[in-house]
């Protein structure tokens, strides 16, 4: 079942973040991921959540996920992403069950 990596992201450091994409898109590529979306064209719906930044992932699986942001080359660069921004990030795990 495919899994997602969803992100809520503040850049601080453009510069220093498009290094990090860069970098990372290449890396989550060699991991089977693929973007849905990155978007910054938010509307807010409900509640008080008005997110600046979305990035949405799809995986083949939970694991690919957990490997690719574990990997070594991942976290030579992980830096790149933690000086650049504030974020926030979840995987959210297919369930058998979602298409019901």
């Amino acid at each position: 079942m495919p899994a997602f990596f969803m992100a809520e992201i503040e850049i601080l450091d453009h510069d220093k973040y498009h290094e990090y994409i860069d970098r990372a898109s290449r890396i989550i590529q060699s991991f089977g991921g693929e973007y849905v979306f990155r978007s910054e064209h938010i509307v807010p719906v409900s509640g008080n959540w008005t997110p600046r930044r979305l990035v949405l992932i799809r995986f083949n699986s939970k694991t690919d996920i957990q490997m690719c942001f574990g990997s070594k080359e991942y976290l030579q660069i992980k830096h790149l992403r933690e000086q650049s921004t504030k974020s926030r990030a979840v995987i959210i795990d297919q369930d058998a069950d979602a298409n019901q």
